[in-house]
This record gives C-alpha cells, sequence and structure tokens, in this order.
C-alpha cells in the first residue's frame, strides 16, 4: 500500500489540533504542539486559509477553524441561491427583454429555482419548482456540462421532445463538450419548437457548477439567422453568473 503523503498529513493533523483547543493558538505554539518547525506550519496555515478551512485573526495573528470544513458535504440551498441571484436576474430580464430563469441539477432534471419574467407585460406563469429534463435545454447543458460525476450523462435517457432535441449520447456529449470548451451552452427548439434558450454556468470554487442561470424566448429573439446569440447576449449572462458566483463564494 502506498506511504501518506506527508503534507496532506501535516494539514490533516494541524486541524484536528486547532478543533482540540478551546481557542486560536499562536504560530508558535502551534508549530510546537506539532513539533514542526515554524516555517513549515507557517506554510501549511496560510495554504488552509486561503481556501476557507482555517482563519487567522487579523488583530492577534491568532489560528482558528474557518467555516469552510463545516460547509464541506453541504449542497447550495435554492433559497440560497435564488436570494443571491435575483439582484442579477432581475437586471438581466430588464437588458434584454427576455425571461431569466436559474436552474439546479436535479437527477436528470434541471429544477427551475428562480424565475424572472419577461418585461413585455405579456401573460406568464411562474415557473418555480418546475423539472424540466436536462438534455432539452441549455440550462440543462450547462448544469451536465459542469456536473462532478460525468457518468450521469450516459445514465439518461434520452427522449426526442423536438427534431432539435439531442437524443443520443453521441449528440448530447457533442453539446457538453462544446460548451465547456466556449463557457456558455445555447439550444434552439430542444423542449419546445420555437422557443430557444442561452444559459451560463454559477460556479463552485472549485469548477463545478452550483447552478446555471439562462434567458429563455422566442427563437429570433434570442438568436440570429446564424443559430448564433444576439450580440452583446452572451456577455450580459456570463456578467450575471460571474457575479452570483462572488455572492456565494462567502457560503462555498
Amino acid at each position: 500500500m502506498p506511504g501518506t503523503i506527508q503534507s496532506i498529513e501535516r494539514a490533516a493533523q494541524a486541524l484536528h489540533l486547532l478543533g482540540a483547543v478551546p481557542e486560536p493558538l499562536p504560530l508558535g505554539e502551534l508549530a510546537r504542539l506539532l513539533d514542526l518547525p515554524k516555517t513549515t506550519v507557517h506554510g501549511i496555515v496560510r495554504t488552509l486559509c486561503e481556501v476557507g478551512f482555517v482563519v487567522q485573526d487579523p488583530a492577534t495573528g491568532h489560528y482558528s477553524l474557518g467555516s469552510g470544513l463545516a460547509d464541506l458535504g453541504r449542497a447550495v440551498d435554492p433559497h440560497l441561491l435564488r436570494a443571491r441571484v435575483s439582484h442579477w436576474a432581475d437586471g438581466l430580464a430588464a437588458r434584454t427583454g427576455l425571461a431569466v430563469e436559474v436552474a439546479m441539477l436535479r437527477g436528470p432534471t434541471a429544477e427551475l429555482v428562480a424565475h424572472v419574467f419577461r418585461p413585455d407585460g405579456s401573460p406568464q406563469r411562474l415557473r418555480v419548482g418546475e423539472l424540466v429534463p436536462a438534455h432539452a435545454t441549455a440550462l440543462g447543458h450547462v448544469l451536465l456540462a459542469w456536473a462532478p460525476v460525468a457518468s450521469r450523462v450516459r445514465e439518461l435517457a434520452l427522449t426526442a421532445y423536438t427534431p432539435t432535441t439531442p437524443s443520443t449520447h453521441v449528440a448530447l456529449g457533442r453539446a457538453l463538450q462544446l460548451a465547456r470548451r466556449q463557457g456558455w451552452a445555447a439550444l434552439d427548439g430542444g423542449l419546445t419548437l420555437g422557443t430557444a434558450g442561452v444559459a451560463a454556468p454559477i460556479h463552485h470554487q472549485v469548477g463545478t457548477a452550483v447552478g446555471a442561470i439562462g434567458v429563455v424566448g422566442p427563437s429570433d429573439q434570442v438568436l440570429q439567422p446564424s443559430g448564433a446569440p444576439h450580440p452583446g447576449l452572451v456577455e450580459q449572462l456570463l456578467a450575471a453568473a460571474h457575479a452570483t458566483a462572488s455572492t456565494l463564494r462567502d457560503r462555498l
């Protein structure tokens, strides 16, 4: 059996120690208790601070456990995502004239957790809580493209809702590769003919997507005749996604 990785073992020892003491420790005391040189311990705790597992009191310089450890294993709450994205989603709808939807991956579906109506006053219904097939929507393509479990895609039942639905694993795989390469996804008529969407990932700090934000509307209002999104649409969408992700980082 391979031996342990020393740097990881030492980091784990530092975390165990900080979790066992009742108050923050200065660097010298931490080094003494770990029986390691101060320079080595400083490198360890500095790295742990950068990832949120340890915090340093700015007044005393002492170290204690950070909230990052407590957050491990917790999924982002849909209510939290809705609250953090609302400002950016409202602005995106106002600027583009399109409906804005935010979704999280739920098995083979994308669950809509936020929905901003088109600002044109036309009859619309709130779609929060609806589940839509991930393979047939731009939102779903983004969520699948940045999902941490790649095998999930191979297990999907790819129902063909329209002639343009990616209904084979080869077609879906190509669409997801394109999404990862360009940083966003577009799909015309995948679920309903005449309706198109463009979506972008709301990233976790390590690269996976905790959600996706997208615009949806009549195909000619979303896409040019070439199939490319209208000028400026992708840039506005990415800006909203990045801004939302930045507000989530204190939680993630």
